[in-house]
């Protein structure tokens, strides 16, 4: 098995890392299924790197048909300490504008149909979320950001919508009067799973429309988002190569290598064994059986 330091997934249009030295496949079966795609794996910065298609190389899986699970179970199978993940999203703020980079800070999850945690089958836990991105990461990611001359923006709530359809105008003018800065259909779910493996997480969200609020801009299509997409893919490779290179391994100026503790509120005399099989490379740091 492959030891990463850092796990990469790319969202729309963001299917395949570049510059990444000895490059690789590696392909994965989890607990809780299979990988969106190969995970692909190399050397960047100095730095081990894994990089996974979210909807898979074809974008082949709409957003409630990933498998947020086993994609981010791949990265702790593969010791992953931190993850950063790439999302096209819509901007519901005026000021926030699209080919614009936001690092959000805070999730509305409105999802319905999608597996959101690992603890199941005889064994609960319930991990804090009030802070679900990791502050190092951001705060890295701004300075890198603005030290490359991107229009980025710290801070801001993602709403996380179902799709795959986009808005109706109505809902879309709803989540303006609600105070929500971004709209998109991915990033919430793979924040508390993330915070469920102790893995630093740090969304990159790029703006790509307006969403259909915006009187004075032609509502959103697919051919809007690809363009506004394809201007963002350089910019996003070259930032994630400086945030790489400057990052520190020393995992000491945030909480997130010990979010789980204290949150596992099952007996543990009473946890399956094949449960807590399954769960192992989680919670043997807090359970010994």
């Amino acid at each position: 098995m492959e030891n990463v330091e850092i796990g990469i997934i790319g969202g729309s249009g963001f299917y395949k890392m570049m510059n990444l030295k000895d490059p690789a496949y590696i392909e994965l079966d989890t607990p809780f299924g299979k990988p969106s795609e190969k995970i692909l794996y190399g050397s960047l910065k100095g730095h081990s790197i894994a990089f996974l298609s979210r909807h898979g190389i074809g974008h082949r899986l709409n957003p409630s048909q990933v498998n947020y699970r086993a994609n981010l179970f791949a990265m702790k199978m593969l010791n992953a300490q931190r993850i950063i993940s790439i999302t096209a999203v819509g901007s519901l703020k005026e000021e926030i504008e699209p080919c614009d980079l936001v690092i959000p800070d805070q999730f509305f999850d409105n999802t319905f149909k999608r597996e959101k945690s690992f603890f199941e089958h005889g064994v609960v836990a319930h991990v804090s979320m009030a802070e679900p991105i990791c502050p190092y990461m951001a705060d890295l990611a701004f300075e890198k950001a603005k030290e490359m001359g991107l229009n980025v923006h710290k801070g801001g709530t993602y709403f996380n919508m179902e799709g795959p359809q986009f808005s109706s105008m109505a809902e879309s003018n709803t989540y303006r009067k609600l105070g929500f800065d971004l709209i998109g259909m991915t990033q919430a779910v793979e924040a508390k799973l993330a915070k469920e493996l102790e893995i630093c997480f740090l969304s990159l969200a790029f703006v790509t429309d307006y969403d259909c609020w915006h009187q004075e801009v032609e509502s959103v299509t697919v051919e809007m988002v690809i363009s506004n997409l394809n201007k963002n893919i350089k910019n996003a490779n070259r930032l994630i190569e400086h945030i790489v290179e400057a990052i520190d391994k020393d995992r000491s100026s945030c909480k997130c290598e010990s979010s789980l503790e204290n949150s596992i509120i099952s007996d543990p005399e009473l946890i399956p064994p094949e449960t807590y099989k399954k769960l192992k490379p989680i919670i043997k740091k807090y359970i010994k059986k």
